[in-house]
């Protein structure tokens, strides 16, 4: 569809809409690179057209999910600061929206290590989410779960921390199964890094031979 309004102006109002299905579409067939030059056309685009920053988020979102599958999770990181900002901005702390964009952010820092960061941002807004979404919802059983994560997987985490992470995983595992049940994604990684957090608080326990 994209080659039927490439010689359109860009105030077309069907070529803003062309250009993104192409870059989701790139994207969702594996074809990052791709992907990544389409993403970041229609983002310069947008803002050259003064679009709602609503909509700049949106692409922003895509384009680091399009970096992290590239495996420049630096650039990932970078552009979920700018969502979870922009988000935080332009909706508040309460909105559902910002939770998520700032739970995408967490997750992305601790796979670049930047624990205490990933720490400080959960510590921050998982009362929010519990007190806005509730202690069952996704969002904040993620929360949650990243901050476990951010726990056990610092080589400088305490055994206190590690059994605080083993703690939390073991409650949210349960109520993911009850809540979601065992196949849910939610459920089956909570498991995934249970056994993780376990492993680490089993080799700190035991005692050097």
């Amino acid at each position: 569809c994209w080659k039927t309004y490439v010689g359109r102006p860009e105030t077309d109002q069907l070529r803003i809409p062309a250009i993104n299905l192409l870059g989701n579409g790139l994207h969702e067939s594996g074809q990052y690179e791709d992907s990544l030059s389409v993403m970041e056309a229609e983002l310069a685009m947008k803002r050259r057209l003064g679009v709602s920053e609503h909509s700049i988020l949106v692409v922003q979102s895509n384009l680091a999910s399009t970096y992290s599958c590239l495996g420049r999770q630096e650039n990932a990181v970078r552009m979920l600061r700018d969502v979870y900002s922009g988000n935080l901005r332009l909706k508040g702390e309460e909105n559902g929206t910002t939770l998520l964009a700032a739970n995408n952010y967490a997750f992305t820092l601790i796979v670049v290590r930047r624990f205490e960061e990933a720490k400080s941002l959960l510590r921050k807004t998982i009362p929010v989410a519990r007190r806005v979404l509730d202690n069952n919802e996704e969002t904040t059983l993620r929360m949650r779960m990243n901050y476990a994560k951010a726990l056990y997987a610092d080589d400088d985490a305490t055994l206190d921390h590690l059994r605080e992470a083993v703690t939390t995983l073991e409650e949210i595992e349960r109520t993911a199964r009850r809540v979601f049940g065992g196949a849910h994604p939610v459920a089956t990684q909570t498991a995934t890094s249970l056994r993780n957090a376990r492993t680490a608080l089993r080799a700190r326990e035991t005692p050097p031979t």
